[in-house]
């Protein structure tokens, strides 16, 4: 009942709004409907790729259409992009045609919108709705209360969140063999082909490698499936758990600012003030505000697209991960004082179209891209040997993904990661060789242990 009654009123708010702005009754209500039918469309299409229901920090990245159009166009067909456009055309020139000046119509759309808004206010403040979606549980909320009343409550409980306290110090002992490099590579897709297509004979070389001679490796227990890089990447760098973030954890990057002193570049400063982090990404670091999450979670540098050529003829639409492993390589090998490199990998993002190069198989084009990914692993441990520095390489895929008739969200959802030690003379130590699953998070925290050893609080 108490997600009825703000959907009742949102609904009444929206109608307020179009008649104010038209002053068409039949009009105003159309568009208010219409708008319901949107949301609940384009909600159904996000479960059915991604396995989670419409939410509002998804439409923070409204602008990002905009700003990076290329992300979000390309999984539409070019017939569906022409037909959009010629309803919207459609739509405005009707909306010009049913317009109605008459003030009084108007005016009374303007006394609407604000009862609707003034009783919604008062409701969300009353018992009985303050009472609903305590927990994060989008899928049970949805279904209990009306997306449309989920979109305000979920956002409501969001806003009413507060940064955590500052990241309290820890006693460490640093290893005698710590490194004095780390290499983290965040690799766009990247799953393990065997599990996601149960198929042994698409076992990857260069993973198989690596887990054989990693101190660590397993399943990192990512929440997303086929998009939400940032809140993979959010663990790994700030190692906060979904459970810590409540409400944040849809989208943490959009409250990110505030919680600086939990990153991996600002751990490594505050107890060994003389390493120094670089982020790496051949992407507009605009972009989820990485442009200023990063310099507040302590990075350096911040090394962009700007620093990368455009793939070639027949290399794809993004940076490759080659010149990704050139990059990091040459960046690692310049490296004077203990570094940090986080790196994000771009060649495997979707969507997977045919491209020329798999006779239309969407599963191909993916297979292809992800042994790329591979191949770059087994670089990386090669040349980072080479250096002649006791390193660490830590390597992890962001999440599964969503490839239309191959894959779908349900089920695991799980990528690997490996952490792969290298010592001066450029040979793998392999330690005890641990198979353990941890969430992006912990993934965090087993870096921080393995360059600042354990913690013990003070």
């Amino acid at each position: 009942m108490a997600g009825s009654w703000l959907l009742a009123w949102m609904m009444a708010a929206l109608f307020g709004l179009f008649l104010a702005a038209c002053g068409n009754l039949a009009v105003s209500a159309g568009l208010a409907l219409g708008l319901l039918a949107l949301l609940a469309v384009a909600s159904n299409a996000k479960h059915a790729m991604l396995g989670e229901p419409l939410l509002f920090s998804d439409l923070a990245l409204i602008g990002a259409i905009f700003r990076h159009p290329q992300f979000y166009l390309s999984a539409v067909a070019i017939w569906q992009r022409i037909v959009a456009g010629l309803v919207a055309a459609v739509l405005f020139a009707l909306l010009a045609w049913l317009f109605v000046p008459a003030l009084q119509v108007h005016l009374m759309g303007l006394g609407i919108l604000a009862l609707s808004l003034a009783v919604l206010a008062l409701s969300v403040r009353s018992t009985p709705v303050r009472r609903l979606a305590r927990v994060p549980d989008a899928h049970a909320d949805v279904l209990h209360h009306g997306l449309l009343s989920v979109l305000l409550l979920y956002w409501l409980r969001w806003r009413d969140s507060r940064d955590p306290a500052p990241c309290a110090d820890k006693t460490r002992t640093p290893p005698a063999d710590a490194p004095e490099l780390v290499v983290v590579v965040q690799c766009e897709s990247f799953a393990d082909p065997t599990e996601l297509f149960t198929d042994p004979a698409l076992a990857l070389p260069g993973l198989t490698a690596a887990r054989a001679g990693a101190c660590q490796w397993g399943r990192l227990m990512v929440s997303g499936f086929g998009a939400y890089t940032m809140r993979t990447e959010y663990g790994v760098l700030f190692g906060l758990d979904e459970e810590e973030l409540g409400f944040r954890r849809y989208d943490p990057f959009l409250t990110a600012l505030g919680d600086g002193s939990y990153a991996l570049p600002a751990r490594l400063k505050a107890e060994r003030g003389n390493w120094r982090s670089l982020f790496v990404h051949p992407h507009d670091m605009r972009f989820y505000g990485r442009d200023r999450i990063m310099p507040a979670a302590g990075f350096a540098e911040l090394v962009g697209e700007d620093r990368f050529a455009p793939p070639g003829l027949g290399e794809g639409r993004y940076v490759t991960d080659a010149a990704m492993a050139d990059e990091i390589v040459s960046l690692a090998a310049n490296a004077a004082e203990p570094t940090l490199i986080y790196a994000v990998t771009i060649e495997n993002h979707g969507p997977w179209a045919p491209d020329g190069h798999a006779d239309g198989d969407l599963k191909q084009s993916y297979m292809r891209l992800v042994r790329n990914s591979d191949t770059m692993l087994t670089t990386l441990i090669e040349r980072l040997g080479a250096l002649g520095r006791p390193a660490l390489l830590v390597f992890f895929g962001d999440h599964r993904p969503s490839i239309p008739g191959a894959t779908a969200p349900g089920g695991d959802r799980h990528t690997p990661y490996v952490l792969v030690r290298l010592d001066k003379a450029g040979q793998i130590v392999p330690g005890k060789n641990r198979q353990v699953d941890l969430t992006p998070a912990g993934l965090h925290h087993a870096v921080l242990s393995a360059v600042l050893g354990e913690p013990r609080d003070l």
